[in-house]
């Protein structure tokens, strides 16, 4: 990837669902969900060079998908719309985060360039309205805009501070890619879990994932690693997978976890973060 030594890089951080609920299916469509999300120290790299003119240019698009489809390019040109900016921009993506997994690297990379270029072109958006840009991108780009643990409601734009315990996690990403839409249009998904009333992560205990057992059901290798994970406390699923994870104390307790579980699979050892690291950006 020959990166021009102008370009400038920003950090896009993975996520978790440390808890996952459907409250109900919309009229539109779409489900209200009710979530705990968390940042973790897994990156992709957004590398972004401004141009004076209004080009935008997406170097690293995923195989099989138009530049003009990528969700970096779509933040790019979103912004550039609303603001009026004259101005273009050059994007590289370093991918660190596994795709289809559930730790929304697409949407990571979406809200760094929103946040990055919102700064880079001096467009003046507060953090809310870079949200409600982000929300029509897709429904986990404004968690990473708002930048730190948060509770989130809707369809994930309705956000709200919330204290995640300090946490190491080890991460498992089966062999497999889960397909979101088909489980959420799955019939066995369970869509009637009761909204919570002044959630905190101890009353919301114990966590769970109401997507999990529709996916485990369907994808027998995301069963097969919760299974073995399970071993070691209280694994859970990220997301509609096919991550699982299982968050534990210390360092060294994860570690020592890392080295057995990645002798079969693919693998993660990370803290999580208090915040994002362009939070100061806006």
């Amino acid at each position: 990837m020959n990166i021009p030594a102008h370009a400038q890089a920003f950090l896009a951080p993975a996520k978790l669902n440390l808890d996952l609920r459907i409250t109900g299916k919309r009229a539109d469509g779409y489900h209200n969900l009710e979530s705990i999300f968390c940042l973790i120290g897994l990156y992709d790299t957004v590398y972004l060079a401004v141009r004076e003119d209004s080009r935008i240019i997406m170097h690293t698009p995923v195989e099989g998908c138009a530049p003009e489809q990528d969700l970096a390019y779509r933040a790019a040109a979103l912004l550039q719309q609303n603001s009026g900016s004259s101005r273009g921009v050059e994007i590289w993506l370093e991918k660190q985060i596994p795709m289809g997994g559930g730790l929304g690297g697409g949407s990571s990379d979406a809200a760094t360039v929103l946040l990055a270029l919102n700064h880079l072109w001096q467009c003046g958006f507060s953090r809310q309205q870079l949200i409600d840009m982000g929300v029509t991108l897709g429904a986990d780009v404004p968690f990473f805009i708002f930048g730190r643990s948060a509770f989130a409601k809707g369809v994930g734009e309705k956000l709200v501070e919330i204290d995640v315990p300090e946490q190491w996690y080890v991460i498992v990403k089966p062999p497999v890619h889960v397909a979101t839409a088909k489980i959420f249009a799955h019939p066995r998904l369970t869509r009637d879990s009761k909204p919570s009333i002044m959630p905190t992560f101890q009353t919301l205990q114990p966590l769970r994932n109401d997507m999990q057992a529709v996916v485990f059901q369907e994808y027998p290798e995301v069963w097969q690693a919760y299974v073995e994970l399970s071993q070691y406390g209280n694994a859970l699923m990220t997301g509609s997978g096919a991550c699982v994870f299982i968050g534990i104390d210390n360092q060294q307790a994860a570690e020592n976890l890392y080295r057995q579980v990645s002798k079969k699979y693919e693998a993660y050892c990370v803290a999580g973060l208090a915040q994002h690291p362009l939070f100061h950006m806006v």
